[in-house]
């Protein structure tokens, strides 16, 4: 497995999700709010099929890239998929579970964010 910078695979799994005619594509750093990855791509499928076409095309690109994930989980049922790939993790969902989830709410907020930095800096 090559080394890829997080950075650079966030942003080809958000060109490859593009490509693939995902909605409504998010790259968030959450550096400064966790230890567990450094981004979070949040991309929405129309349906299962699509959902499920497009984890195919992330993990498609990142074979091509000699990039494996650590897991993939929901792809049966393709209606949240979670891949792990370490410093970058890519949930693909169907829009009526992105809706119910808001994680983009969680991890995009600024008043999380200062009192998890906060926190840190009193550890």
């Amino acid at each position: 497995m090559t080394e890829f910078a997080p950075e650079a695979l966030s942003d080809l799994i958000a060109k490859t999700l593009d490509d693939g005619k995902a909605q409504n594509i998010r790259v968030l750093d959450v550096r400064r709010l966790t230890t567990i990855t450094d981004y979070m791509v949040v991309a929405s499928g129309r349906t299962a099929r699509q959902v499920k076409a497009l984890t195919n095309r992330v993990l498609e690109a990142a074979r091509n890239q000699q990039v494996r994930p650590l897991g993939v989980e929901g792809a049966n049922v393709a209606e949240w998929v979670l891949i792990d790939f370490g410093d970058v993790i890519v949930h693909t969902m169907q829009p009526q579970t992105r809706a119910f989830y808001q994680l983009e709410k969680l991890w995009d907020n600024p008043i999380l964010a200062t009192e998890l930095a906060g926190e840190a800096l009193e550890s």
